[in-house]
């Protein structure tokens, strides 16, 4: 195996967060002030088919546990359906945790579209309201004080697509970061006719408001290498970013996880190694698998700002979401 950017150490296969009778997926977690880890995950009923069903049903939940790799439980709907008109009043997805001043944002996606949720023969058929929903895809944020809420939820997306611009499609995989000055770093993907793109958006605040960082993507890889679901920190010298390797051209492997580097957060490069973490796993049992899928990377940090956890949402299977027949969110212990 290829040199890794994250040294996975062997990890428990019952560790992370699973629900019976429901797809779950990204994941993002934090340790509250009692001590009580607390991870938000998205959810949909697994009688509809995984992708499409995301689409116009994921809504995110938290769950709680006693140790950082879990195993979580389920604890409450953080993010439930609001009604068509609410502009994430159908689907809630994509969350994830910033701590700013004191308080904790949390970060997602979401979408709306009228009439009931398509059965899984509609979306397995194809309906139209799978792209309806997607085309009103935006990112929101929501503020608390405590990890266990109660959250303020926006009536209005804090980023949304810039029309007859790079990022006119959509705007998702929001990945805020801290900046050295205070401000906020808000990475996000849109697709273009090239493939995936980076972008990123920049605020005073966690609340916005959010402006363009220039009018280009600022992770526009060559040669037909894409990358999403990015995840950024500074690592004390410069700021670092995972993010899931769409053709395999950068680590090697399709759908590994992509680790790339920065001075400032704006201009990046392929790190060395090329490669932050692969789907290969190492259990505490002995054994190894290779994960279906192993994405939406998401660290945990020690107290001395050390990577100690990688949280990943994940899949059985072959790989690729059609051939997915369980999904949770993983918790793998980091050297």
């Amino acid at each position: 195996m290829h040199a890794c950017a994250l040294e996975l150490r062997p990890a428990n296969r019952a560790a992370g967060f699973r629900m019976a009778g429901w797809w779950v997926w990204c994941g993002a977690a934090a340790q509250g002030d009692d001590g009580t880890w607390h991870l938000f995950a998205s959810r949909w009923p697994r009688r509809l088919p995984f992708f499409r069903g995301y689409v116009v049903a994921s809504e995110v939940v938290r769950a709680v546990a006693d140790r950082p790799e879990g195993p979580y439980r389920f604890a409450e709907v953080v993010l439930p359906a609001r009604g068509a008109g609410s502009w994430d009043g159908r689907m809630t997805h994509n969350p994830t945790l910033l701590r700013w001043g004191g308080k904790w944002y949390l970060y997602y996606i979401g979408a709306t579209y009228a009439g009931a949720v398509p059965d899984a023969a509609a979306l397995t058929a194809g309906t139209p309201v799978v792209d309806q929903a997607y085309a009103t895809v935006r990112i929101g944020v929501m503020e608390a004080d405590r990890l266990e809420g109660p959250w303020r939820r926006l009536d209005y997306p804090v980023l949304q697509p810039q029309a007859g611009a790079w990022d006119a499609s959509v705007v998702t995989n929001p990945a805020p970061c801290l900046a050295r000055d205070g401000s906020v770093l808000l990475y996000y993907r849109s697709n273009t006719p090239q493939g995936l793109r980076i972008g990123l958006a920049t605020a005073p605040t966690p609340l916005g408001p959010f402006t363009r960082a220039g009018d280009r993507p600022v992770l526009d890889l060559p040669d037909g290498n894409h990358v999403e679901d990015p995840f950024v920190w500074w690592d004390g010298t410069r700021y670092r970013m995972i993010a899931k390797d769409m053709t395999g051209g950068i680590t090697g492997e399709r759908h590994a996880g992509a680790h790339l580097v920065s001075s400032d957060g704006r201009t990046w490069t392929v790190g060395a190694p090329a490669r932050a973490y692969s789907r290969q796993v190492d259990w505490d049992d002995g054994s190894s698998s290779r994960l279906g899928c192993l994405e939406r990377p998401y660290l945990l940090f020690d107290a001395d700002g050390r990577p100690s956890h990688l949280l990943g949402a994940t899949a059985d299977g072959p790989g690729g979401f059609d051939h997915a027949s369980e999904t949770w969110n993983a918790v793998l212990p980091l050297v």
